[in-house]
């Protein structure tokens, strides 16, 4: 059974507003990333996803039930973190997060456990008794993410959950997205206008544009070797470049990097050898790859997608 499946899933606003537009997929489990400019139709589809808004036509799946019909049970078994700030600045995050667990129907004390729990993954155990209002953007959106959480989901929602934060604090959050994908064993969908993020996250990609679907496929898929062999060396680049050219390899810089036309298997032994008599201290030697904002850098119409450096 797919995680999440659509069939010619179409939204159209009052006024004539198309935000999804036949739109087809079948997502396996994973963490998955939703990527596309702002105005996409990104935060439309999860809001269809959660039943949340009905379909103008076509229909979709979640963990294999309709939510338009069984918005209720979708929502038992999933986790939404919503890109705004919503929450309540007069409330302390263990109240939030325990109310956020009755809602789901956890009963009053497996609600508080379950919110201390979630509090804790988040890395906020130790503030968890501050009001709300208090809260940095970085602890406001770890909050959001903790309520997510609580009532133990099959799959999490996320609507640009790095929205507002700084580069160490988005660093923190992406860590903390791909520890809960890998080792509490739950589903994620990262919904994201960042490519770099998703790449660096991310088993598979779902790219919108305009509502409708421009590519999706596992990121291993997209990111394809080619046939350059990139070095990159602590010190000592230009030297070693002179060298590679004495032996017939010419040596492009990039960067901090080398880049070598790798013509068969002779050239990875030619530049360790020449590393080593050099005596250089080795960081990189590896088949280049592109990235997956590369790849979408020529295929995406304006508005671009945006590239994340962290």
């Amino acid at each position: 059974m797919a995680l999440i499946a659509t069939q010619s899933l179409t939204k159209t606003y009052p006024g004539g507003v198309t935000a999804l537009s036949d739109l087809t997929l079948s997502v396996e489990p994973g963490i998955i990333g939703l990527v596309g400019a702002n105005g996409a139709g990104k935060s439309t589809m999860i809001k269809t996803l959660l039943g949340l808004l009905t379909p103008t036509t076509g229909r979709a799946e979640v963990l294999g039930l309709d939510p338009t019909a069984s918005g209720e049970q979708v929502r038992a078994r999933v986790g939404y973190m919503p890109e705004h700030d919503c929450l309540p600045p007069d409330m302390i995050a263990a109240e939030f997060v325990t109310h956020m667990g009755r809602m789901t129907g956890l009963p009053r004390t497996v609600a508080r456990e379950r919110a201390s729990e979630a509090l804790r993954h988040v890395g906020l155990y130790e503030e968890r008794y501050r009001q709300i209002g208090g809260y940095s953007t970085g602890m406001k959106q770890r909050v959001k993410l903790a309520q997510a959480l609580v009532h133990d989901p099959d799959l999490l929602l996320l609507d640009e959950p790095t929205n507002g934060l700084d580069p160490a604090g988005r660093d923190a959050m992406l860590t903390l997205i791909h520890r809960i994908g890998t080792e509490f064993g739950i589903s994620v969908v990262v919904c994201s206008h960042l490519l770099g993020e998703i790449e660096r996250i991310c088993d598979s990609l779902i790219a919108i544009e305009g509502g409708r679907l421009l590519r999706a496929d596992r990121i291993d898929a997209m990111t394809t070797g080619t046939d350059v062999l990139a070095i990159e060396v602590a010190e000592g680049t230009a030297e070693l470049s002179a060298a590679l050219a004495q032996r017939g390899l010419t040596a492009t810089a990039e960067g901090r990097m080398l880049l070598v036309p790798l013509t068969d298997e002779a050239t990875y032994d030619l530049v360790l050898r020449t590393v080593a008599e050099l005596d250089l201290p080795l960081h990189r030697l590896d088949q280049r790859r592109h990235r997956v904002a590369e790849l979408f850098s020529t295929a995406v119409p304006t508005p671009t997608l945006e590239v994340s450096h962290v």
